[in-house]
């Protein structure tokens, strides 16, 4: 039996530049951690030899390991390797571990360029055994945890850009 895909989106709506929301975000230290509540480096960053210095090359030859808790109190391992980097507007990447497949977070540029709204599409297939067992009745609790977790994740980034520009 196929696992079923995941077909995940969010939208948010942040008070800042795409250049300062990029600059957290897109950090090539992958920093999420320090500010989305829930998540956790599961292990160190790996890095192959980037192609040059740049920022786009430097996150293209990393891959992130980590750990989201969800609501409903399972713990998702994530690998994240972003394979399209396009500054400061688009991040591509391959998911792997408990979820594997692609995702892609956008940035698009509102009211004059002083706010930004970010699109997060995931499309994941769960391979943890006991998750693929119960997707037929519980894919409704997974994307509702799911839509908890990216809230969350909405809410640290806005406390980062306050922080960091103020």
């Amino acid at each position: 039996m196929t696992p079923r895909i995941f077909d995940l989106s969010s939208t948010w709506h942040l008070a800042a530049t795409p250049e300062e929301v990029w600059a957290i975000i897109a950090d090539i230290d992958m920093s999420w951690p320090r500010w989305w509540p829930h998540c956790s480096f599961a292990a160190p960053l790996v890095r192959t030899q980037p192609r040059s210095n740049s920022q786009e090359d430097v996150l293209k030859a990393t891959t992130a390991f980590l750990n989201f808790k969800a609501s409903l109190g399972y713990i998702l391992t994530v690998s994240i390797h972003p394979t399209t980097v396009v500054t400061p507007q688009e991040i591509e990447f391959d998911a792997g571990g408990h979820l594997e497949g692609t995702g892609r977070v956008t940035l698009s540029p509102e009211a004059k360029d002083q706010t930004t709204r970010i699109d997060i599409e995931w499309r994941v297939r769960p391979t943890q055994r006991w998750m693929k067992l119960l997707t037929p009745i519980a894919a409704p609790a997974f994307t509702a945890a799911h839509t908890l977790m990216m809230r969350q994740g909405e809410r640290g980034l806005v406390r980062a850009l306050a922080y960091d520009t103020h």
